[in-house]
């Protein structure tokens, strides 16, 4: 797909405020209201929040859908190789016309007034779907929960809070109570929430915001449960048991991100193939992602060669977890991170199960943690770390020492991002 055009726009949009990241709602408002509140013309919607795990939940809980028959937008962020990705109208990736018209009618209406890049593209999803008939609208948060650009719908559907931990302190709060509050802030008056395992103090925000509004919660442990059980899933809630087949998105986690996606299926009532559809039908890529095609595959044909884009300690205690299950072999680690990321929280817990890390700096990313700084705090808390000056050279110099490694490319989505453009 040629996307020069959009992404002419996209640079142009990027523009219009001198911050990425400004936490407020009234920029989106006042430009919503230009667009004739597109929000209010949505399809029912299920509005996703949390640290870790939405995506995976959002896409499953798509896959259910899907397999049922049903028609569904999905708005995600942020995007690994092009925009389009976070656009899904009726089920296809938004086209580059449509995603150009819809980003030409913001812009229009904006008037060249301040607004950040995701609240001007969030908007021009909203006014995309508002305009295409479906059955479901999947709106994923991009950060936080109360201020987000997602957060405009009134009465969605279903809510949905997925694991909260440490992240983003410097926009949501230096405290897991703090954070929670921030992520609460999608739960609606009467309307309810699935929510997914929580630290104890997270789930007191959630249960309280939830009380002060009336809406009801289904929670992990009290009202619903997933496990697994003689390598399959075993759901069960008030309603009966599920006994599916374990999720096609690997890792232990993805129980419990398939259980939350069961429960709001349950809820909305759509039919006995959606369950099995969101657990085996899911795509989410870099989460866990095993690469088996491409040059960087055909580089090293004996490596075993993966793809995480998780960033925060929870996400290297899910990828410790998973690493744990494999079949044992020779691990290390390709990592690159952003200087905004606990790195050492992240690789703490992983470096039991590795060898050794290559650090790369992330091209072209201003906000790169460096390689060296990287490889410090790697040696730091247990690894055999070196410098690399590029994926690509790392996996020469583990190829040439073990032919038969396992190998994890991880530490961010922008450079999980990088490698799905040039294995592409």
């Amino acid at each position: 797909m040629d996307t020069q055009g959009s992404d002419l726009i996209l640079e142009r949009l990027m523009t219009l405020h001198p911050k990425v990241i400004d936490l407020v709602l009234d920029r989106v408002w006042r430009l919503l209201e230009a667009l004739d509140h597109p929000e209010r013309k949505l399809p029912p919607v299920i509005h996703l929040a949390g640290t870790n795990g939405k995506g995976s939940t959002q896409a499953m809980i798509r896959a259910g859908l899907e397999a049922a028959g049903q028609r569904v937008h999905a708005y995600t962020s942020p995007h690994l190789v092009r925009f389009h990705e976070r656009i899904r109208l009726a089920g296809d990736l938004i086209s580059e016309d449509a995603l150009m018209a819809a980003l030409d009618e913001c812009e229009a209406a904006n008037g060249g007034a301040p607004i950040t890049y995701f609240e001007i593209t969030t908007c021009a999803g909203l006014l995309a779907m508002s305009r295409v008939p479906a059955d479901y609208t999947l709106l994923e948060t991009g950060l936080g929960g109360r201020l987000d650009a997602t957060n405009v719908v009134a009465q969605p559907a279903i809510t949905v809070l997925t694991p909260i931990s440490m992240d983003h302190e410097q926009f949501l709060g230096d405290t897991l109570a703090k954070i929670a509050g921030e992520k609460a802030g999608i739960i609606k008056r009467g309307v309810p929430c699935v929510v997914g395992p929580q630290p104890d103090e997270a789930l007191e925000v959630i249960e309280a915001q939830a009380a002060r509004l009336g809406a009801p919660l289904l929670v992990h442990g009290q009202h619903w449960h997933a496990f697994e059980e003689r390598d399959r899933l075993i759901y069960q809630d008030e309603t009966g048991l599920l006994d599916l087949p374990l999720p096609s998105l690997p890792g232990a986690h993805q129980i419990e991100n398939a259980g939350a996606a069961l429960a709001v299926l349950r809820h909305l009532n759509v039919g006995e193939a959606a369950f099995e559809g969101a657990v085996t039908d899911a795509k989410w890529p870099a989460r866990m992602q095993r690469l088996r095609h491409g040059p960087l595959s055909e580089a090293a044909p004996n490596i075993e060669l993966w793809l995480d884009g998780g960033h925060n300690p929870a996400a290297g205690e899910a990828m410790a977890r998973h690493l744990s299950t494999l079949k044992k072999r020779p691990t290390y680690l390709i990592c690159g991170m952003l200087n905004t990321k606990d790195a050492r929280g992240f690789l703490r817990p992983v470096s039991p199960q590795a060898e050794g890390l290559f650090a790369v700096s992330i091209p072209g990313e201003a906000n790169t943690l460096s390689a060296e700084d990287t490889a410090a705090i790697a040696a730091e808390v247990g690894f055999d770390a070196r410098i690399s000056e590029s994926v690509n050279s790392a996996l020469a110099h583990i190829s040439g020492v073990s032919p038969y490694a396992r190998v994890v490319i991880c530490g961010s989505l922008y450079l999980a991002g990088q490698v799905l453009r040039r294995n592409g």
